[in-house]
This record gives structure tokens, C-alpha cells and sequence, in this order.
């Protein structure tokens, strides 16, 4: 035993520390938050797939490092500046818009959560699922065809930028309205974004999915489109027949009821309650407090 701890000693006596003072930690946690935040930023945007795809070129060239391979190597060399211009320009809207919210957002609020506590965390209300069943099948009824996405986790900015800027509580009464015939707003696609209406009349891609049926028109093939490049859910209203589809994951489900489509609303909402055992300690503590004083 004695041996032992005299080897390991030896070993770690020429072991060289580096010395760590408050700055260096400091510049540790700093570093730590913004790698964090950054992380959580990329998840809910279209840049986090594209990240993925330059994760495994990333492994591709190291597979080629270590097998030598060395025209893969000399040709990635090469191109190594005209790449580092092409990443920019591909995450040039995610880029744009981390420095937009940078200038927005609470920092502290974010790093310490004071202001958090037992609340019910969702997309939208169950309001804004009653308005837009009602605003559907009312719509239907008549054979209104209707274009309306729901946003998810993925930001839809570069397609609500093709819109015009709504900015209004969502409402049955509005919806009808802006996919009435013969009004400004009525062709394209209106983008929802937790229970508001952000923009309307806005381009979506096509899907070149050759499975689709060849009965469907332009509306249903823009909706199964934006279903596969973002986690969006999109309901169209036919026009010629007045059922109710709803497009997600590249999937199109045609001739959905009112249970059903209110079901995949209600799942898209993603309800959940949270508690947050430092904000009932505060709040607790004021009440005692209260008592106290009188």
C-alpha cells in the first residue's frame, strides 16, 4: 500500500497545474451559458438539420484523416474558404435572426428563472383550437378553401416573410374572413403562431411527393410541403369538396372530423404544467411575512 501511494505520488508531483483564478471561472460559466443558449436557440430552428448534415460531413472527413485519404483531404483543403462562405450564406436567416433576438431578450431572466413557478406552459389555448375547429368546418360548409399553419418548434420567418403582416388574435370570425372569395388576403397560406395570426397570403413549397393523389390541387401539395421541411401542422379546407385535411411529417390525412382534427390540435398544443418549488418558497414566505405584520 505503502508503494502504491509513494508511485502515485511521484506521478502527480510532476504533473504541472495550471493555476485558476476568478476571472478564469468567470470565463468558464460565461462560455458555458452562451454554448447552452446557443444549443437551445439551434434546436427550434430549420439551422438545427442543417447542423446535423454538417456534423456527418464532419465525421466523413475525419474517417478520410484516418484512413489517409488524401485527394478527399486535398480537395476539402482546397475548397475549405469557399465552404466557410457557403456556411454563412446557408445559415445567413438563422444568423440574422439569433442577432435580432440577442438585442431582445432578458439574459438573466434566462440564466436565473426568478419568474417561473406553477404554470401551464402551451403553444396556444384551448380557445384558440375551439376557434379554429369552428372556423374550419364553418368554412367548409360553404367550400371556402382554406390554407392555415400552425407553427411549431421550427420558425417559419423566411415563409412569413412572403406574407403580409397580420399580427392579430386568432378568431374564427377572422379567419373566414381573410379566406373569403374575392378579398386581398384570401389565396395563400396564413401562419399561425401560438393564438395569433402572424401573417397571410404567404408562399409555401410544393411537395414533389408522387404519391399524392393526382385529384389534389396546389393547396394540399403546398401543405404536405411545408409538413416536410419544418415540424408544422397545416390544415386546408377543400374548396371543390369542403373536407378538412391536415398535413405533418410529410403525411397528408384527408376527410378528418371535428373529434379528430380537435385531437391533433389539442396534441400540437403540447399542454404541460410546470412547478417550480423557488417560486412557492418566495411566495410563501411573503404570505408569512404578511402575517407576521399584522
Amino acid at each position: 500500500m505503502q508503494n502504491i501511494i509513494s508511485v502515485l505520488d511521484r506521478y502527480v508531483s510532476h504533473i504541472n497545474m495550471p493555476s485558476v483564478n476568478i476571472i478564469d471561472v468567470i470565463e468558464i460559466l460565461l462560455i458555458s451559458v452562451f454554448v447552452y443558449q446557443f444549443m437551445v436557440w439551434i434546436k427550434y430552428t430549420r439551422a438545427y438539420t442543417l447542423l446535423k448534415g454538417l456534423l456527418i460531413i464532419s465525421a466523413f472527413l475525419i474517417i478520410a484523416y484516418i484512413f489517409k485519404m488524401n485527394t478527399i483531404l486535398w480537395i476539402v483543403s482546397k475548397l475549405s474558404s469557399v465552404l466557410i462562405m457557403a456556411v454563412i450564406v446557408i445559415f445567413q436567416p438563422e444568423l440574422r435572426k439569433i442577432v435580432e433576438q440577442l438585442g431582445q431578450k432578458r439574459i438573466m431572466s434566462a440564466i436565473i428563472p426568478f419568474d417561473v413557478g406553477k404554470e401551464v406552459k402551451e403553444r396556444f389555448t384551448d380557445k384558440t383550437i375551439n376557434e379554429l375547429v369552428k372556423a374550419c368546418f364553418d368554412m367548409g360548409e360553404v367550400k371556402t378553401g382554406a390554407l392555415i399553419v400552425i407553427e411549431q418548434k421550427n420558425r417559419l420567418d423566411e415563409y412569413i416573410r412572403t406574407g403580409i403582416n397580420v399580427d392579430a388574435v386568432l378568431s374564427s370570425q377572422l379567419l373566414i374572413n381573410i379566406f373569403e372569395h374575392n378579398t386581398p388576403l384570401h389565396d395563400g397560406a396564413v401562419v399561425m403562431r401560438g393564438n395569433r395570426i402572424v401573417a397571410a397570403t404567404c408562399y409555401l413549397p410544393l411537395s414533389d411527393n408522387m404519391e399524392l393523389s393526382k385529384q389534389l390541387g396546389t393547396r394540399h401539395r403546398a401543405g404536405v410541403g411545408i409538413s416536410e421541411v419544418s415540424d408544422s401542422v397545416t390544415i386546408i379546407v377543400s374548396e371543390e369538396t369542403g373536407q378538412i385535411s391536415v398535413a405533418q411529417e410529410g403525411k397528408l390525412e384527408r376527410n378528418v372530423s371535428s373529434a379528430r382534427l380537435r385531437a391533433i390540435l389539442e396534441k400540437a398544443q403540447n399542454k404541460t404544467i410546470v412547478d417550480n418549488k423557488l417560486r412557492q418558497l418566495l411566495k410563501g414566505r411573503s404570505k408569512h411575512e404578511g402575517k407576521t405584520d399584522k
